[in-house]
């Protein structure tokens, strides 16, 4: 008897931790982004001279968390299209895993689209935090999905320490 107590008590703490890390990873840092708003605004890097190309979109719905660099992800659609061709291509693209519950983004599906050549990637913005790129997967018909990832240091980019 002595021992089942404190037993109970530790599987007890053991699951609400459990719970309360799941709960803070999936719902409690993410903030939805206001489509008027600051991180709502989306633009590409040209190849031709490295300057911002505003993306006019429509539809949009984002997330992010101050909690990491890497937590904004958003989904919308291009409203003006073809693109012009010279943006600036991401190799190395990674689409990251969003919560469950932001169902416009589907990384396991941007990452299929990516490998297949039905979608492309580009830069979105280079170091939009330090060491993070803000990428953008592009469609044909004007559906576009972005993430932030971990950069690619190399003399080749211009990005280093």
């Amino acid at each position: 008897m002595n021992g089942k107590f404190p037993a109970i008590v530790l599987v007890l703490a053991g699951i609400g931790a459990g719970g309360g890390m799941w709960y803070a990873q999936e719902y409690g840092f993410y903030e939805t982004i206001d489509p008027a708003g600051p991180g709502a605004d989306v633009t590409a890097v040209s190849a031709a001279d490295g300057g911002a190309v505003e993306l006019p979109l429509a539809d949009f719905q984002g997330i992010d968390a101050s909690s990491s660099p890497l937590r904004w992800r958003a989904c919308f659609r291009l409203t003006e299209l073809p693109l012009p061709g010279s943006l600036t291509p991401f190799e190395g693209a990674t689409p990251l895993n969003g919560p469950g519950w932001f169902d416009c983004y589907d990384a396991d599906q941007i990452t299929h689209d990516l490998e297949s050549g039905a979608a492309v990637a580009v830069l979105g913005t280079s170091e939009i935090r330090p060491d993070v790129d803000r990428v953008l997967a592009i469609y044909p018909d004007g559906r576009a999905f972005g993430w932030h990832q971990y950069n690619d240091k190399t003399p080749e980019r211009g990005v280093m320490d």
